[in-house]
C-alpha cells in the first residue's frame, strides 16, 4: 500500500472506511482483515524508517522530530481505531467460522488488548514512547578523548582489551567519568518513566506496571514466578561456573586483585582479536559464512546489502547498540550496529543476521500479527545463529589459535550473560513492584541484586560509583521495559539447538528453519518443539544444558 504520512489527515479516511466496512460473513471478515493488515504494514514501515534514520544520526533534530511527531501526533489518533477494530473483530458473527487453530494467537492477543485498553492511557503511552528514546540520545553524545582522538564509548571499549594494564585503567576511568556526567539526567529520566508507566498500569486496573506489562506483551506461556525460578536456577547453577572462569582469569593474569578493567583482556597477554577491519569486510565475510551454512541464509544478507539495509560502523552521534528492524511492507529488514572491528562486533553481526533470516523467512506470512513474534522466539533465531556459526568462523580467523580463542571467549560470554540477564530482570521486577522508591533505595536494591549474580572476585575499590549506576548503560531498562528475560530463555533454547546441530547438522538446521518459518502462528512452546527443543527454564534443564556447554568450553 503506497501511503503518505505527513499528517493525520493523510490517513484518517482509510481508518474511517475500515471502521464502516461490513464483516458479517467469513469472506467479508477475511477481506477486512487483509485490508487492515495492508494499512498496519505500511504504517509500521513508515515508523520503522523514522526510527532507523533517527538512531543513525541522533544529532539531526529534523529526524528526531519526525519520529517524535509520529509517536505523539499519529499513534495517539490510531489507538482508538485499533481498539474499535479489535471490538469489530471479536463482535463479528463470522469469527467462529475462521480456522481457530490458525488464528489462535491472533484472537487471544486481540482479546488481551481489549482488556487493557484505556482511552486515558493514549497520551500517556505516546509520552512514554517519546521519553523512552531520551536515553539513546544521551548515550549517543557520550564520547571520550584519548591520545588526542575523540572516540565513541563503543570505540573506546575496544581499548579495554589492550594488554597494557595502565591503558585499560585510564580508558576505563575516562569511560566511567563520562558516563558519570549523565548519571543524574538518566536517574531523573528513569524516575519520570517509572511514574508514567505506573500511572498507565493503575489506569488499566493493575496493581503495578510489571503485571500490566506482562499482559500487554502477551506473555501467555509464563508468569513472573517463572522468572523468579529462572533467577534462582541461574544463581545456583551458573554462578559456580562463572566463579571458576573468573578465578582462572585472575590466576593466569597473576594479579593480587582483579579490577573491573581486567575482565576483557586476553589472559595470556595476546593482543585483542581483530576479525575484520571495515564494515564491508564484516558484511562480505558474514555472507560467506551464512552461505556455507545454507545458501539461502547468505542470500538474505546479500540482498539486504544490495538494498542498502545495513548501517554497521560506529560513529559520533549514532545511538548505541544494535538491532534488526523488520520492514513488513518491503520484506527485507534493516540491520543497525556500531562496529569497531572487535570480536563482539562479529557476534552482533551474526546475531542480527539470525534475526534478519527470521524476518525474511516470515515476510510472506499474510498478517502483521504472524510476523510480530514474541522475543522468546525472535531471540531464539539470533542466539542460535551465534552458536551455529562458530564452526565457520575460520572465514574471519585463519589462525587456528585465534579461532579457538574466539570460540572460547564467546562461550565465556554466555556464562556471564545469563547472570547479567537475571540481574537486569530482577532489578526491573523490584523497581516496578516498589514504584515510589527513592534514588538511594534504587541504588541499594541494584547493588543487592547485583551481588546475587556476582562472583565476588572483582575488586571495585575506587570505582564504587561506577558500579552503583552500571544499570544505566542497559537501554532495555529505559526503552523496552521487561524486554530482557527473553534473552535468558532464548539462550537456553539456542544452546539446545546447538547441541542438536552438533549431533545432526542437517536435521537441526531443518528444524531451526521450520520453527522460524512459523512466525507467531503457533505458541512459544510449539515453536520450540518445532525446533526440536524444549521451552523449559527449570533448574534441572538449565543444569543439563550447562553441563553440555561446559564440556564444549573445556574441550576447545
Amino acid at each position: 500500500m503506497s501511503i503518505k504520512v505527513n499528517t493525520w489527515d493523510d490517513i484518517s479516511p482509510i481508518f474511517e472506511d475500515l471502521k464502516q466496512q461490513e464483516v458479517g460473513t467469513k469472506d467479508e471478515l477475511l477481506l477486512w482483515m487483509k485490508e487492515v493488515n495492508k494499512l498496519e504494514s505500511a504504517l509500521e514501515e513508515n515508523l520503522a524508517w523514522r526510527y532507523i534514520k533517527m538512531t543513525i544520526d541522533t544529532t539531526n533534530k529534523d529526524l528526531s522530530q519526525a519520529y517524535s511527531y509520529f509517536v505523539t501526533e499519529i499513534q495517539p489518533k490510531i489507538a482508538p481505531y485499533d481498539n474499535d477494530f479489535n471490538k469489530k473483530l471479536i463482535a463479528s458473527e463470522a469469527l467462529g467460522q475462521l480456522d481457530q487453530e490458525r488464528f489462535k494467537n491472533y484472537i487471544r492477543s486481540v482479546k488481551n488488548q481489549l482488556e487493557i485498553f484505556r482511552e486515558e492511557n493514549i497520551p500517556l503511552q505516546a509520552k512514554d514512547s517519546e521519553k523512552s528514546q531520551e536515553q539513546g540520545a544521551i548515550a549517543g553524545k557520550q564520547t571520550i578523548t584519548y591520545n588526542g582522538e575523540e572516540l565513541t564509548l563503543q570505540q573506546a571499549s575496544k581499548l579495554l582489551q589492550n594488554t597494557n594494564r595502565e591503558i585499560r585503567k585510564e580508558v576505563y576511568e575516562l569511560i566511567g567519568e563520562r558516563r558519570s556526567q549523565d548519571v543524574d539526567a538518566l536517574n531523573n529520566l528513569y524516575t519520570e518513566l517509572i511514574d508514567l508507566r505506573t500511572k498507565i498500569a493503575k489506569n488499566a486496573g493493575f496493581e503495578n506496571y510489571r503485571d500490566y506489562k506482562f499482559k500487554s506483551m502477551g506473555r501467555f506461556d509464563y508468569t513472573p514466578e517463572h522468572c523468579f525460578k529462572f533467577h534462582e536456577a541461574v544463581k545456583e547453577v551458573l554462578m559456580p561456573l562463572s566463579q571458576k572462569i573468573i578465578a582462572e582469569r585472575k590466576e593466569k593474569l597473576g594479579y593480587d586483585t582483579l579490577k573491573p578493567y581486567d575482565l576483557a583482556v586476553d589472559v595470556e597477554g595476546r593482543e585483542q582479536l581483530s576479525p575484520f577491519n571495515t564494515s564491508d569486510e564484516l558484511v562480505d565475510k558474514t555472507i560467506n559464512i551464512f552461505t556455507e551454512i545454507r545458501p539461502f541464509f547468505g542470500e538474505c544478507i546479500k540482498t539486504m546489502k544490495e538494498k542498502g539495509h545495513l548501517d554497521l560502523a560506529s560513529k559520533k552521534g549514532k545511538a548505541p547498540g544494535g538491532y534488526n528492524y523488520p520492514l513488513y511492507e518491503s520484506g527485507y529488514p534493516f540491520i543497525f550496529m556500531n562496529a569497531v572491528g572487535s570480536q563482539r562486533d562479529l557476534i552482533t553481526m551474526v546475531h542480527e543476521g539470525g534475526h534478519a533470516i527470521h524476518s525474511v523467512l516470515t515476510k510472506d506470512l499474510p498478517y502483521v500479527s504472524d510476523k510480530s513474534f514474541p522475543s522468546e522466539v525472535a531471540e531464539l533465531a539470533s542466539m542460535s545463529m551465534e552458536l551455529i556459526s562458530m564452526d565457520y568462523w575460520d572465514e574471519f580467523y585463519t589462525n587456528e589459535d585465534d579461532l579457538k580463542r574466539a570460540k572460547r571467549e564467546h562461550i565465556e560470554d554466555i556464562f556471564s550473560v545469563l547472570p547479567w540477564v537475571s540481574t537486569i530482570d530482577k532489578f526491573q521486577h523490584w523497581v516496578y513492584e516498589n514504584p515510589n522508591h527513592s534514588k538511594e533505595e534504587r541504588k541499594n536494591a541494584w547493588l543487592s541484586i547485583l551481588s546475587d549474580f556476582s562472583t565476588g572476585l572483582v575488586d571495585w575499590k575506587g570505582y564504587e560509583a561506577f558500579k552503583e549506576t552500571s544499570w544505566q548503560k542497559q537501554l532495555h531498562v529505559f526503552e523496552v521495559p521487561f524486554y530482557y528475560i527473553e534473552y535468558g530463555f532464548a539462550q537456553l533454547g539456542a544452546i539446545a539447538v546447538w547441541r542438536n546441530f552438533k549431533q545432526n547438522k542437517e536435521k537441526a538446521l531443518d528444524q531451526y528453519e521450520a520453527a522460524l518459518s512459523l512466525g507467531y502462528t503457533k505458541t512459544i512452546p510449539e515453536v520450540y518443539e518445532a525446533a526440536g527443543i524444549k521451552f523449559d527454564f527449570s533448574k534441572e534443564y538449565i543444569q543439563e544444558l550447562m553441563d553440555f556447554l561446559w564440556e564444549e568450553y573445556t574441550s576447545i
